[in-house]
């Protein structure tokens, strides 16, 4: 386990996660009984932090919550992480983030959130905190706030050259959004066509999806695949990243988990491809268990996996003749 901590700065989002399963997902219109009613930590903003500073990381998080009981439990929680909340604002009179999930028993689920105070995060509250981002190793936001806010923190600390990692999550249209300040974008396959402008049914290649979302303005599109692995996408060329075979129990918050453990990985200063490696085998390590904080492991239990099986940190397969192994190693600081 590596001794330095990267510190990661997490500018995003908090929802309080109210939760049921049924025995499917309901079809539009459909009344289903469902069972095991609970409330939960949700928000990719939050997750992303637990999870970073589960695997080490010194973590700040930016963002707004309300004055209310769920912005309470996000304060207790992120302060028993050992997260930094120095840049977190208690918006009074506003209601925190809730999100509606409906989760079925081969773990996959529906989500539904109203943004609460999210909303209200503003570039104001940035600049508030310009010295968390500026001063961070990493960088990582997500899309449950405003873009605006979004790019702006991103653009603030790349400018002191600090890695960027944007979440295209949930999915916007991303083209007329300048994304020069984004080290790597991250989105899943559907995430992707979405930034395009494309619709679900377009059958476009998932590395001239990558190529596209390059052109945006990011040095490096890395797209979730799912049980299919990722392929990380650079101006060089694209590899892929074999996915780690788990028991699946449920995928909820695994994108989060992914994103969170690549910044951490890419603070340490590895490579891309073996940053994206780290992180699919974190995120696959949630998938084997219920909820999303519940199920973020520690940087220990991760090791101790690598260690029982080490092709997990190095199969993959090079998937463009110009990609060679000294580009598929370098790092994000080299890119610059």
């Amino acid at each position: 386990m590596p001794t330095d901590r990267p510190a990661v700065a997490v500018v995003g989002s908090y929802a309080k996660a109210l939760v049921m399963t049924a025995d499917r997902i309901p079809a539009p219109g459909e009344t289903l009984i469902g069972r095991d009613f609970r409330g939960t930590f949700g928000g990719k903003g939050s997750d992303m932090a637990v999870q970073a500073a589960r695997l080490g990381a010194a973590v700040s998080y930016l963002g707004v919550v309300g004055d209310d009981g769920y912005g309470a439990e996000l304060r207790e929680l992120l302060t028993h992480e050992g997260v930094d909340l120095s840049g977190l604002r208690v918006a009074p009179g506003t209601s925190t983030g809730v999100g509606f999930i409906v989760k079925d028993t081969a773990g996959r689920n529906v989500i539904v959130v109203d943004p609460g105070a999210n909303a209200g995060f503003a570039t104001a509250d940035v600049d508030a905190a310009a010295p968390l981002v500026r001063t961070a190793d990493v960088a990582l936001a997500q899309l449950e706030i405003p873009l605006e806010t979004a790019v702006h923190a991103l653009a603030l600390a790349h400018a002191t050259g600090v890695t960027t990692i944007l979440n295209p999550a949930p999915a916007v249209d991303l083209r007329h959004t300048d994304l020069s300040s984004v080290d790597v974008l991250t989105p899943n396959e559907h995430e992707a066509k979405i930034a395009l402008g494309l619709g679900p049914d377009d059958m476009v290649p998932v590395q001239d999806l990558g190529r596209r979302l390059l052109a945006l303005g990011p040095r490096a599109v890395i797209i979730t695949l799912g049980e299919a692995g990722a392929l990380v996408i650079t101006d060089e060329g694209a590899t892929r990243i074999d996915p780690v075979r788990v028991a699946v129990v449920d995928s909820n918050g695994a994108g989060d988990s992914f994103n969170a453990a690549l910044a951490v990985a890419l603070g340490e200063g590895m490579a891309l491809p073996a940053a994206a490696r780290f992180a699919g085998t974190v995120a696959a390590l949630c998938c084997e268990h219920w909820e999303t904080v519940p199920s973020y492991q520690d940087r220990a239990t991760v090791e101790a996996y690598l260690a029982a099986d080490p092709t997990t940190t190095t199969s993959a397969t090079t998937t463009s003749a110009t990609t060679t192994s000294a580009t598929t190693t370098t790092t994000m600081e080299a890119r610059r």
